[in-house]
């Protein structure tokens, strides 16, 4: 029989942590808007298992429903902002984040 740690919020926390450090680690350093916009979305995710880390700690919904509400932005921001950097590197294939910066009215 295999024994199973009990699993703590504790361990969805540093999870979370380590998730977003990478998200945030991979925007810092890439210049691909792609891998950028990816590495954006991780920190969400971190973000959101925080929420219901917390939600499930504390016995209260109100964490889970936040993270209905950030993935329904998410959502929306990925088919905006996806398709503007589709559209930015089909003209473009080696855009990076500095030639986007120029787009700027």
């Amino acid at each position: 029989m295999i024994a199973v740690a009990n699993v703590t919020p504790t361990w969805y926390l540093l999870l979370a942590a380590a998730l977003f450090a990478l998200g945030c680690t991979g925007v810092l350093v890439r210049r691909n808007p792609l891998v950028m916009f990816m590495c954006i979305e991780l920190m969400l995710n971190a973000v959101n298992l925080s929420f219901v880390a917390f939600s499930r700690t504390y016995g209260d919904i109100k964490g889970q429903t936040t993270v209905f509400f950030v993935l329904v932005v998410a959502a929306a921001e990925v088919v905006v902002g996806l398709g503007i950097v589709v559209a930015i590197l089909r003209r473009r294939p080696s855009a990076n984040a500095d030639d986007i910066a120029e787009l700027k009215g």
